[in-house]
């Protein structure tokens, strides 16, 4: 039995559940969303919230300007660009057989400073959110210091007092990690089964604790928890319940209406947005998405895709249990290739928060992301981690389903005006003989297709 039911039962209250437990490439769009006006309020957060974010990340500008050298091109800002993939987009039309309408962009958080994923965005500013916290309470710093003040030895001292943990796949690890360690604070990252070695390398390399499980995520969260409970001077990052990560990640999505503006790119009800975001606990999708819903409306349509192996968000919404479940009680393995993106039990704050204002989610199969970062590579030389390449279907996904559209009101003129925006989480960092072996793969499987 599964929470009640035979899986007969859900087979037949619920037939995706079927290709998704038999690891089919699988699209439900969610005929329970809503506008933004009546869904807003599910998530408990505000506009202002998320400019109180962006606030606060101003105020260390400074600061991570003198710490980190690479932000100095963006004066301390944390920001990825956007580039339009016109080469990939033809060879996404001949690969799925279907005419793609519309632009095809990439937001390159891959390229991120720092810690280079997705993952800088929210991890570093819960790292810097309890930094001032703490700071501010001490009387080490003041809200109108220089928060450069805060690159000292003095400032190294008092935060070397408090611990952070946090339990990750990878990324939200190596940015807690980085971040944690160059203010001083003592790190420890719990890492699951599936994360690299090499990311367990850099963060050693930084001074940080790592802690290696043989289980899956939900264990190496688990094990987080239970080291910040046991002690009143650590903090646990809590990849799937925490504000803070969840509104790091929404400050992207001001920025982005920038970056579209600046390109020349409307975004409204006759020029649609698409952005496709590779989902794994939940907590960066949600956040970005979030905040894309406050800066567009109704005019963004947000799409989260996981792995063929891991579809836990998908199967939290579709069946409306969300954190009650996970992908293991149908007996799908959480095995992937996309280990940012390998996890078996979603978000519960993320998925009831946001199920109304989600159109869809998808899977994609691990051959597939494979097949994907080779050809991105090819069209466009730039190299992804396997997991940032599962937003790229999502143009294909979205054309193919007519009731979705139908649904939607988006008819071939508007569909034509469209922006597609795939989100581009990690994989500038992997070390480059890494690198060749995910290219090698990929290569070798598109050969083997062709031939």
């Amino acid at each position: 039995m599964i929470s009640g039911k035979t899986l007969e039962g859900w087979y037949a209250s619920h037939p995706l559940i079927r290709d998704l437990v038999a690891l089919q490439e699988t699209s439900w769009f969610n005929p329970a969303v809503a506008p933004v006006a009546q869904a807003l309020g599910d998530v408990g957060l505000t506009a202002a919230d998320v400019a109180d974010a962006s606030a606060r990340l101003a105020r260390f500008a400074s600061y991570l300007q003198r710490a980190f050298p690479e932000t100095a091109g963006s004066k301390g800002i944390i920001e990825s660009d956007i580039q339009p993939l016109l080469q990939l987009s033809p060879l996404l039309a001949e690969r799925y057989g279907q005419a793609l309408q519309g632009a095809l962009w990439l937001k390159r958080d891959s390229h991120l400073p720092i810690s280079g994923s997705i993952k800088a965005r929210g991890g570093i500013y819960e790292v810097l959110k309890h930094a001032e916290d703490l700071a501010l309470a001490g009387g080490l710093l003041a809200l109108d210091d220089d928060y450069a003040v805060l690159d000292s030895d003095r400032a190294r001292a008092f935060f070397g007092q408090y611990k952070i943990a946090v339990g990750s796949t990878g990324n939200l690890g190596m940015s807690i990690g980085i971040m944690g360690a160059a203010l001083g604070f003592q790190v420890t990252v719990h890492m699951s089964a599936d994360a690299r070695q090499w990311k367990k390398d850099r963060l050693r390399s930084h001074g940080v604790t790592v802690v290696e499980y043989a289980s899956d995520y939900s264990v190496a969260v688990e094990q987080g928890r239970k080291q910040a409970e046991a002690d009143p001077t650590c903090h646990f990052v809590d990849d799937e319940n925490s504000v803070n990560l969840f509104l790091g990640y929404s400050v992207a999505a001001e920025r982005l209406k920038g970056q579209l503006t600046q390109a020349g790119i409307a975004v409204d009800a006759q020029h649609p947005l698409f952005v496709y975001l590779p989902c794994g606990v939940g907590g960066a999708p949600g956040g970005v998405a979030f905040g894309l819903k406050l800066a567009f409306g109704d005019a963004v349509h947000c799409i989260f895709a996981e792995p063929t192996h891991s579809p836990c968000m998908f199967l939290g919404v579709y069946t409306g249990l969300h954190d009650k479940i996970s992908v293991q009680d149908f007996g799908i393995d959480n095995v992937t290739a996309a280990d940012g993106l390998a996890v078996g039990r979603a978000s519960g704050f993320v998925g009831q928060a946001m199920q109304r204002l989600l159109d869809g989610f998808y899977t994609v199969s691990d051959e597939e992301l494979y097949c994907l970062l080779a050809l991105m590579e090819r069209s466009e030389g730039l190299r992804l981690e396997p997991s940032a390449l599962a937003g790229v279907p999502g143009i294909a996904r979205v054309h193919a389903d007519r009731g979705y559209q139908a649904r939607a009101g988006l008819d071939s003129q508007t569909m034509a005006n469209a922006t597609h925006l795939v989100w581009a989480t990690g994989g500038n960092m992997v070390p480059a003989d890494e690198m060749q072996a995910y290219l090698a793969k990929g290569r070798q499987l598109l050969e083997n297709a062709a031939g």
